[in-house]
């Protein structure tokens, strides 16, 4: 984004400020697209950010959703329901039971336990309509199922005359930085899937893969596998398996990270011995870059307006919590700094946004606005007090 264009959404909108350039975001999807190569879906998962759900819908095959409000706001959206990729930890029956009633088999659902499992069984036994099913395979974790519960599941389902095992979901984490731990992870799926054949006579026709690609959220820290080697890799490491079914890439923070812009104004400027510290009207309770403990990494930082005179030197820039935690960054190469002036946070589009302690000491919640260039500006959100959230009703 344009420095000009910082510098209006500064002077119209206020700060602290979160921007998503949607350009940036439909290219962005493009280019991951093609570096996968033809034949493999992607799905956006829209917990990195949901503000970017309605573009995402046109640009991918489908949308996880996570949790309840997730479906609320697909739903308000008018998201069809063909795109959803029902998935969550944990889904309460009587939530399950309202995306079922107005999805129903038209969505596809993961399978996180043996309970989620009975409440589908039992809706499409009442009903007598097909669900599409994704059992989700753990990786360890509280995610998911064993190998033998997912066998005993596809067993039963074999019985059923409305349930259909149409895939398996697979996410082990994020942030990855290495191809290998892809290729290790889908060696062992291939594993599992001839497993399932041999025992079971099961063929597994989709793969519902989240590959947990990292993001370059820092100076000096490029991550191979968000590279466009590191993406084509990632796709040729799908083609050489030696099962042959459809696989859909499911991303959120490396879909989305690089639309969104975090900008907050410097409120205080001062000395404390060696030390030249910042003080901005926004906080860690409005930004989080995974991987980041106390500042100790640099994220893309720049200062408008843009060319001021001053020496260069080292800043940490703090936020407006009364914690020591409160530290954007450390070391910070910043010139011309001063009150008034605006920091811009780069590469905020996913998470950042969304996993920061947005009630602590009842700040208000940024505004937040997108942009494109065919549409110009639009305000998704202004600012919004928090204070009575943190009260009596």
């Amino acid at each position: 984004m344009r420095t000009e264009q910082l510098e209006y959404a500064c002077s119209k909108f206020g700060t602290p400020l979160y921007i998503f350039d949607l350009d940036i975001l439909r290219v962005q999807t493009e280019r991951i697209r093609e570096k996968l190569g033809e034949g493999i879906g992607l799905c956006y998962a829209m917990k990195a950010n949901p503000f970017l759900t309605a573009e995402m819908a046109e640009y991918v095959d489908r949308i996880e959703v996570c949790s309840m409000g997730e479906f609320r706001i697909c739903r308000d959206l008018k998201i069809p329901p063909e795109k959803l990729f029902i998935s969550g930890v944990l889904k309460k029956k009587k939530d399950l039971m309202e995306i079922l009633e107005y999805c129903g088999g038209r969505c596809a659902y993961t399978v996180e336990s043996v309970r989620q499992f009975q409440y589908l069984l039992e809706w499409s036994d009442r009903k007598a309509q097909r669900l599409r099913l994704y059992p989700r395979l753990t990786s360890g974790n509280q995610f998911g199922m064993d190998e033998e519960t997912i066998q005993n599941i596809i067993r039963i389902v074999g019985i059923s005359p409305y349930l259909e095992v149409e895939g398996i979901h697979f996410f082990s984490g994020t942030q990855k930085k290495n191809v290998d731990k892809h290729r290790k992870e889908l060696k062992e799926l291939d594993g599992f899937f001839d497993k399932l054949h041999r025992e079971l006579q099961f063929d597994v026709r989709n793969l519902e893969y989240g590959p947990g690609t990292a993001v370059p959220y820092f100076r000096g820290k490029e991550p191979e596998t968000f590279t466009d080697d590191g993406l084509h890799a990632l796709g040729d490491a799908i083609r050489d398996m030696k099962w042959t079914g459809q696989v859909t890439i499911e991303l959120g923070r490396a879909l989305a990270a690089l639309c969104g812009y975090y900008l907050t104004e410097i409120r205080d400027v001062k000395q404390n011995g060696e030390t030249g510290y910042c003080i901005v009207d926004g906080g860690s309770h409005q930004l989080n870059y995974d991987g980041q403990i106390k500042g100790m990494y640099e994220p893309y930082i720049k200062i408008l307006p843009e060319g001021m005179p001053g020496k260069e030197k080292n800043w940490t820039v703090c936020g407006s919590l009364c914690t020591v935690n409160d530290v954007l960054c450390r070391g910070a190469r910043l010139s011309g700094v001063k009150t008034g002036k605006v920091l811009v946070f780069e590469r905020a589009g996913a998470y950042s946004c969304m996993e920061g302690m947005a009630l602590f000491l009842s700040h208000e919640l940024p505004g937040i606005v997108s942009y494109d260039d065919k549409n110009g500006w639009k305000q998704l959100r202004s600012q919004m007090e928090t204070y009575r959230l943190n009260m009596p009703e």
